[in-house]
């Protein structure tokens, strides 16, 4: 028998859009310090149900409120020309470094890394956010859901009983429950889309390199990108993410001007294996409202075969290659050690296999995305399971491998460094949020985020907040 739970109900959530939070520091409505001092009386409320975080930096969040309320006062709207995020609440994901927060990467096992800002908390910093917290990842965000020997796990504001996804699965649920105005996250293989879909808010995994991930990853699959309640949020963030760094080799220049989308996008929609009928009930309505906006959609088949062999190789090498000392293995979380000792085993024959599978979808795709200016499919094909589970129960896993493949419509794009957005499509009957996911070709982010605002608008369903129907049983 599933434990029912019940959030403290209360009426709006505490955080708001981008938008609308700038108006109500300059209309007057509430000072930065009052507004985050209710962002905090929040935390302290309800995430002892959720879990979203795993620290919370009271002290230095009331400093900080304290000055960007003297800036406002001092320059007004002015404030906001080179801090565009000036006095907005974000929380970070415990993968990313931070100087004045713990870094425990959802990990008994110390984390030896410079305790320094990454370079994109640096940005966001520079931009006036108030970084509230740090958020629960699995450790080194191995799994797809969100459960760690750090913490319990994170539980889904729409359903507490269910994951919130993962890894960024604290990330998605601090937004969903109003705790954060926005979030970031890191995606290896769905990571970011996962609980942004399960958790009704948008995510987004920008084209690799397009924000700088720092230290960057041996596997070459992670991605760094935002959450957000709105798509509009997701473009603020990401203008200020996005950007070469030194540290990063693989980061790339973001474009100089956003371009304008087309008016009639040919969008080739796919339907993967396993959709269950109450994700394809939700998702059936996405089609029409894109041909509503004159795009040209056409149902395919998925035009590729399933490279999650590959992706499992990769993401197993990387972790060998990285191994935790033999002496604190006995701190790591057994699915993840699992992993290593599988890494330690393949040759160097396998990981390259993996690399021709994974450079063989790219061109497959880049094929495929000749003709079609976005690809569209339900995120995730299932709804959320139970949150202390790592997988669905019925994920066939006789070897331990099979932890992520449960999810085909979100990892290929990690191997093909496509951007590719969550975007909340509605609700089951029983109240679980789904999302479509819209993918693009490699650079063309604006692109997605400008169709993206589109459906958003079109849909025109804007996602009841949970906070308000916090009911355990689904």
């Amino acid at each position: 028998m599933v434990p029912a739970f019940t959030l403290p109900a209360i009426r709006t959530p505490v955080c708001r859009s981008v938008r609308e939070t700038r108006q109500l520091f300059l209309t007057g409505g509430s000072t930065v310090a009052e507004h985050l001092e209710d962002v905090l009386a929040a935390i302290r409320e309800i995430d002892p149900t959720i879990g979203a975080f795993v620290a919370v930096a009271d002290d230095r969040v009331r400093d900080e409120a304290d000055a960007a309320d003297q800036l406002l006062s001092a320059l007004g709207a002015a404030a906001f020309r080179d801090r565009p995020l000036l006095g907005v609440p974000i929380a970070i994901k415990d993968l990313i470094q931070t100087r004045d927060l713990p870094t425990r990467r959802g990990s008994l096992v110390p984390n030896r890394r410079p305790a320094v800002d990454a370079p994109a908390v640096a940005r966001l910093r520079a931009a006036g956010a108030i970084l509230v917290g740090k958020t629960a990842t699995s450790e080194h965000g191995w799994s797809a859901s969100t459960v760690s020997r750090v913490a319990g796990p994170t539980r889904n504001p729409w359903a507490p009983e269910r994951t919130a996804g993962g890894s960024s699965g604290g990330s998605a649920a601090a937004v969903a429950a109003g705790l954060s105005t926005a979030a970031i996250g890191t995606d290896g293989a769905g990571s970011i889309r996962i609980p942004a879909a399960f958790c009704g808010v948008v995510g987004f995994k920008p084209s690799f390199g397009r924000v700088p991930y720092v230290p960057p990853g041996a596997e070459r699959l992670s991605h760094l990108g935002p959450l957000a309640t709105e798509v509009a949020d997701i473009t603020t963030l990401m203008a200020v993410l996005v950007g070469p760094d030194h540290q990063d080799p693989d980061s790339v220049a973001g474009a100089t001007a956003p371009t304008a989308a087309p008016a009639a996008l040919r969008i080739g929609w796919l339907d993967f294996p396993g959709t269950t009928d109450a994700v394809r009930a939700v998702t059936d309505m996405v089609d029409p409202a894109l041909a509503r906006l004159g795009h040209r959609v056409e149902r395919i088949a998925v035009p590729f075969t399933d490279p999650y062999g590959a992706l499992v190789d990769l993401l197993a090498a990387a972790e060998a290659a990285a191994a935790t000392p033999a002496a604190e293995e006995r701190l790591c979380d057994p699915g993840r050690l699992a992993l290593i000792r599988y890494g330690r085993t393949l040759t160097g024959a396998a990981v390259l296999r993996a690399e021709e599978t994974r450079m063989a979808l790219r061109a497959r795709l880049h094929h495929v995305m000749q003709r079609y200016d976005l690809l569209a499919m339900a995120t995730v094909p299932i709804t959320p399971f139970a949150a202390e589970a790592v997988a669905p129960p019925a994920t066939t896993d006789p070897d331990g491998l099979r932890w992520l493949a449960w999810s085909p419509a979100t990892y290929p794009f990690n191997l093909t460094g496509q951007p590719a957005l969550s975007l909340p499509a509605g609700v089951t009957p029983h109240g679980l949020p789904v999302g479509v996911q819209l993918v693009g070709r490699v650079g063309d982010d604006d692109l997605v985020l400008q169709a993206a605002t589109r459906l958003e608008a079109e849909l025109a369903r804007e996602m009841p907040w949970p906070g308000g129907n916090f009911q355990g049983e689904r």
